[in-house]
């Protein structure tokens, strides 16, 4: 797990990370930075990693948003 600021936005960059790691690594970085929210999520061109990434954030209530296909915008938690 790689976690950078970019343009103001703190970002999770999921490249490399374990499918059976991500819904883990995704709660705990939203809840870990939720104070600096929007946050990104960046999952890249896997639709497996889109979907588990956007399947572990609407089980635990946080709103997102997906401007462009591999980038999600964490907006409340």
């Amino acid at each position: 797990m790689k976690t950078f600021e970019e343009s103001g936005i703190t970002c999770l960059d999921l490249h490399g990370v374990k499918h059976d790691s991500v819904p883990v690594e995704v709660i705990d970085f939203c809840y870990q930075y939720q104070d600096k929210l929007p946050l990104k999520i960046i999952c890249g061109n896997s639709k497996k990693m889109m979907d588990i990434c956007m399947n572990e954030l609407s089980k635990n209530g946080i709103f997102f948003e997906i401007k462009r296909y591999g980038i999600i915008f964490v907006l409340k938690i």
